[in-house]
């Protein structure tokens, strides 16, 4: 069994200027935090990065805050109950960064195509709205089997690493998420590079996995690793610390928050 255990500080130099980095995890639940802090703590961040989430969320607008992102491909950003994401709605406000404008039917179809291995995949998504039109690279094209009847082309989605947070990982890359797993195995299946960050790394797995440990390059420790968002059933949304990352972003107090996140290292408080 190769070993594939690394540090958060080597998982973080995988990442190049100008990639497009791919984050796995839902809305507030196991979002790969740790690895977003330990890439922001790195002597030189890698800037004009694409992010590539089916959902963006804290960890995401830490790395819009801290200005290494240029462009966003996802069909939400935001906090949930806690509200907008704060660092992104005022990027996207000064027109700071770019917004590919994408929905869940869009980055599906486009994740699709790329691991299909072709350069687009067709849909009637899309069909009677005029979101084409934000979208140049979106075609619609003839359906070659029924005359007359249209398609949506989404074009293949690329991205050059994908870090995904588990519950559990081996030291070959096998990795257990858990339930909602949200495009998480697809990204792993797809990403030229692939990190995963783990509560746990154990000897192996008798039962089923979710990623296979081929398709990883990387495997981190990461105890706590999603904090503030929750990586059930080990723990839960650490909503004081998203509120007082909300009141921090509002004050125009990003920068003296992201500093003291960065300081404290890795580790995280040992409850919400």
């Amino acid at each position: 069994m190769e070993d594939k255990l690394i540090t958060l500080d080597e998982a973080a130099r995988i990442v190049k200027p100008g990639d497009t980095l791919a984050l796995g995890g839902v809305t507030l639940y196991r979002r790969p935090v740790a690895f977003v802090r330990a890439l922001l703590a790195s002597e030189a961040p890698p800037d004009d990065l694409t992010l590539l989430c089916f959902t963006a969320s804290y960890e995401s607008d830490l790395l819009v805050g801290a200005g290494v992102v240029s462009r966003v491909r996802t069909c939400y950003f935001g906090m949930e109950i806690f509200g907008l994401a704060p660092m992104f709605s005022q990027a996207a406000s000064r027109g700071a960064i770019k917004i590919v404008e994408e929905t869940e039917a869009s980055l599906a179809f486009g994740i699709r195509a790329a691991l299909a291995d072709v350069s687009f995949m067709p849909s009637k998504a899309w069909l009677g709205t005029d979101l084409p039109k934000l979208r140049p690279d979106v075609k619609i094209i003839e359906d070659p089997y029924n005359p007359g009847q249209q398609l949506v082309a989404f074009p293949a989605l690329t991205w050059d690493v994908a870090v995904i947070h588990a519950l559990q990982a081996d030291r070959a890359g096998n990795a257990l998420l858990n339930g909602n797993l949200g495009v998480d195995v697809e990204l792993a299946l797809g990403g030229k590079h692939v990190i995963v960050t783990a509560e746990e790394i154990v000897e192996g797995f008798d039962g089923r996995v979710h990623v296979p440990g081929a398709v990883v390059d990387a495997v981190v420790h990461a105890p706590r690793g999603a904090w503030p968002t929750s990586c059930y059933p080990l723990y839960p949304i650490a909503g004081g610390e998203l509120l007082r990352y909300i009141d921090a972003c509002n004050s125009d107090r990003f920068g003296e928050y992201l500093q003291g996140l960065l300081a404290e290292g890795v580790s995280t408080p040992a409850d919400g």
